[in-house]
């Protein structure tokens, strides 16, 4: 039973990646295909998170008023490319009320937008 974990882990994250236009429930199969693949996520990962539990309030101030210095060192930390930031930064306001809820989705969430 145990060697079909890495398969139904692989299988999720695929599915992720097809389906990531912004729908957070399916970001968490994605990190894991992720994690697997790049060495240096969890070091980026880590630094996203301790930023956005730190700063919570104001990146999500900054998500609802269109921008601001926290949620473009949000981005930055994710390594989300420039082009793609107002798209981005549109998508999470679309979903701020469930970052209010759990911060640890919004970490998601700028890892993917990150990639």
């Amino acid at each position: 039973m145990r060697p079909l974990l890495p398969l139904a882990a692989l299988l999720v994250s695929a599915c992720a990646t097809q389906g990531s236009n912004g729908l957070p429930v399916l970001f968490p199969g994605f990190e894991i295909g992720r994690a697997a693949t790049d060495p240096g996520y969890a070091q980026r990962r880590g630094a996203v998170e301790l930023y956005v539990k730190t700063n919570l309030e104001a990146l999500l101030t900054g998500i609802a008023t269109g921008g601001s210095a926290e949620v473009s060192h949000a981005f930055d930390l994710a390594g989300i490319p420039a082009a793609d930031r107002p798209a981005r930064l549109i998508q999470l306001e679309r979903d701020r009320g469930l970052y209010e809820a759990n911060p640890g989705a919004l970490v998601s969430a700028l890892m993917v937008y990150g990639g």
